[in-house]
């Protein structure tokens, strides 16, 4: 290895594609030589990059020879408590974080029905979820838990340890699979979703939604002070800002009179000012052209403004738009 190295990790599984297509169009060239390859390679050469499990990195970008930089979903910094800082939010790998029951509970609709329901039937409330801090949390800081079972915290079981004191609830850790263990091994799940497709084919209902979490980019506090990791964390924090920066803006170009040109500009947002120049060899007719970037969730509505005044428009996706002066 080189003496100036930037240590990444990058998580495996569901996130793993989502990541490489972002690093690819972000022009760093991430590439695996096979589907178990754990140490791809990225366009930078200073860059050393590792697959982890996302549940792992957070605990992995603490002290001095751990990791310098990782991706993994807001859902795990907070479940591990990690003490990192968060560069970028890279707005990918959207999840929620939900409460689920089996979709014959007609009666019970919320955290608070589930508990005194339970609780009526002196029945054990067993729970089946990967998040185990975030679990423990949301059921303690309930109302009706406080009022049923007072400052007790739930019972929660792992192979290794098991602690709490109120044996009424217990907190079973999942390694996976979650939304097949109701009825059999539990009565309900907290897990993470995209869409709800899996929890519905499982025969389950969404009872809340505790959280949303989103891919982020984080730092060890360490590699922060140091002056070269630093800088080469924001070298690689502007190509990725300027890949998100791009999926929400279009690029325009078109020609209009210059009778026509107040009042278009009027109507038309840009990034900052909009570029405008004459035609060449046309100043008797006075064409200009604008060349613009606009907000995609814009365009629509400009399309009546500009069919009214523009002789045409060419529209382009940029690939990165890279805000230099927000680093």
């Amino acid at each position: 290895m080189k003496d100036k190295l930037l240590k990444l990790t990058i998580p495996k599984g569901s996130l793993q594609d989502v990541v490489t297509d972002l690093f690819n169009r972000a022009g760093l060239s991430l590439k695996f030589s096979s589907s178990r390859d754990y140490r791809p390679t990225l366009g930078d050469s200073e860059v050393y990059v590792k697959l982890l499990r996302p549940q792992e990195i957070p605990n992995y970008l603490i002290g001095e020879e751990e990791f310098d930089l990782g991706i993994s979903g807001t859902d795990w910094v907070k479940e591990t408590n990690a003490d990192v800082e968060e560069i970028l939010d890279l707005e990918i790998g959207g999840i929620k974080i939900v409460l689920c029951v089996p979709n014959t509970w007609d009666k019970i609709n919320s955290l608070d029905d589930l508990l005194q329901n339970f609780y009526d039937e002196n029945k054990v409330l067993r729970i089946s979820t990967e998040y185990l801090t975030l679990s423990l949390n949301y059921i303690k800081d309930n109302g009706t838990y406080k009022k049923l079972y007072g400052n007790k915290a739930p019972l929660v079981i792992t192979p290794w340890k098991t602690w709490g004191e109120n044996e009424k609830i217990k907190i079973f850790l999942s390694f996976g699979a979650t939304e097949a263990k109701p009825p059999e091994e539990v009565d309900v799940i907290i897990d993470n979703t995209q869409t709800g497709s899996t929890i519905r084919a499982n025969n389950l209902k969404i009872l809340d939604e505790i959280d949303r979490s989103t891919a982020v980019l984080i730092a060890n506090k360490k590699a922060l002070n140091d002056n070269w990791k630093k800088e080469k964390i924001k070298d690689l924090k502007v190509l990725l800002m300027g890949v998100i920066e791009a999926s929400k803006k279009l690029h325009i170009f078109l020609n209009v009179k210059q009778e026509n040109l107040d009042k278009l500009l009027t109507k038309l947002p840009a990034l900052k000012r909009p570029t405008i120049s004459k035609l060449a060899g046309d100043e008797r007719d006075g064409w200009c052209a604008i060349n613009t970037i606009i907000k995609k969730e814009d365009f629509l509505n400009l399309i009546p403004i500009l069919r009214k005044y523009a002789q045409g428009l060419v529209v382009h996706e940029p690939r990165q738009i890279l805000p230099f002066e927000n680093i």
